[in-house]
């Protein structure tokens, strides 16, 4: 089926292309959102008679998304999941997810513009790819953690797994304080238990003394 861009659609073609697509993508995807009409006669000449006005809105809203692009661009967005230790996620991170997290923060971002290769499913830091416009795209991070605590980790560098380790070499060292606790503590018993017996002997000794005497 062959369609008029009314915009420029990436890996198709630019605004005004007559391009060959499936006859499913047009119809469920280009035309419906307005991107693309059919390469009628009527559509390619009603096209031609507009396309000034359409190149200059197009223009305007390139703009716009492009200082839209500047504010988004690089900024990281908290999402709170549950996690098994591994990181595994319970569950995965969607383009909502990622657009709910942007807008919460006070960006207007839809999750149509929202690009995932696939739904995320680890505890972590992600690159998400955000297409305010056909031309203009902005990356933003989404931070992956089970609380605001390990958000606050994981954004300062450290990953799952070095975390993971520094809480297990802390538990391992309180244990070990634990036993050199124990061993002092029954040092200290030895030591008076010795102390004891060294006093008893001194007191059986005196005893002895005094029989001798009598």
């Amino acid at each position: 089926m062959q369609v008029i861009l009314l915009e420029r659609v990436a890996k198709l073609g630019q605004m005004g292309e007559v391009v060959d697509v499936k006859p499913g993508y047009a119809r469920n995807f280009l035309l419906p959102q307005g991107k693309a009409l059919s390469a009628s006669a009527q559509n390619v000449a009603d096209f031609e008679t507009r396309k000034s006005q359409l190149e200059a809105q197009n223009l305007e809203t390139k703009k716009e998304a492009e200082a839209m692009g500047e504010k988004l661009e690089g900024q990281q967005f908290i999402v709170i999941r549950q996690a098994s230790d591994a990181g595994s996620l319970y569950g995965s991170v969607s383009t909502r997810d990622a657009a709910d997290a942007a807008t919460e923060a006070g960006f207007t971002v839809d999750r149509k513009q929202v690009a995932l290769t696939s739904p995320i499913k680890e505890l972590g830091l992600h690159d998400v790819i955000i297409t305010l416009h056909p031309e203009v795209d902005a990356t933003i991070q989404l931070n992956v953690a089970r609380s605001p605590e390990e958000a606050e980790l994981q954004a300062s560098g450290k990953t799952i797994q070095e975390l993971a380790a520094e809480e297990e070499e802390a538990a391992e060292f309180e244990i070990a304080e634990l036993f050199e606790d124990i061993g002092a503590a029954a040092d200290d018993d030895d030591e008076l238990a010795a102390a004891v017996a060294d006093d008893a002997d001194a007191s059986d000794d005196a005893a002895d003394e005094a029989s001798d005497e009598d």
